[in-house]
């Protein structure tokens, strides 16, 4: 595995900077982003370091969509979304330099427009409950 020095994604990755983690396999980690667009909001990233989607291996590529698609699953199961939000940047916009995914949660009327994304704060000890919450409806 690679990982660059400075690089916050790779941190958490190593276990030197906290998250809340809610998918750790050999290949990825899921974790919830610090400033969510809406509570729930998880990040998918490789762990090895790969800047954009063009750079992700090949042997990455399945693993890293299946497990996409598990934690849009979750979002639903639970937190009890009604469904999601699945977005990526490469290069613009793209506010650290390691690939990631992000898979939002969605419910009808929760004023999520275009490409504007508020964001939020978890209160105390929250952001540990959506985390275990995902990790119950992955392992379900």
């Amino acid at each position: 595995m690679t990982s660059v020095a400075g690089c916050v994604f790779c941190a958490i990755v190593a276990g030197t900077e906290p998250a809340d983690v809610v998918l750790d396999e050999p290949d990825l980690m899921a974790f919830l982003d610090r400033r969510p667009v809406f509570k729930g909001h998880v990040l998918l990233v490789p762990r090895e370091h790969v800047v954009t989607l063009p750079d992700l291996p090949a042997s990455l590529r399945d693993g890293f969509l299946a497990a996409a698609q598990r934690l849009a699953t979750a979002v639903v199961d639970g937190l009890g979304a009604q469904g999601s939000f699945i977005a990526m940047n490469n290069i613009v916009s793209q506010s650290v330099p390691h690939l990631h995914l992000h898979v939002v949660p969605r419910t009808k009327g929760d004023g999520l427009r275009g490409f504007f994304w508020p964001r939020r704060k978890y209160g105390e000890g929250e952001s540990a409950d959506y985390a275990t919450r995902l990790r119950a409806a992955l392992d379900a």
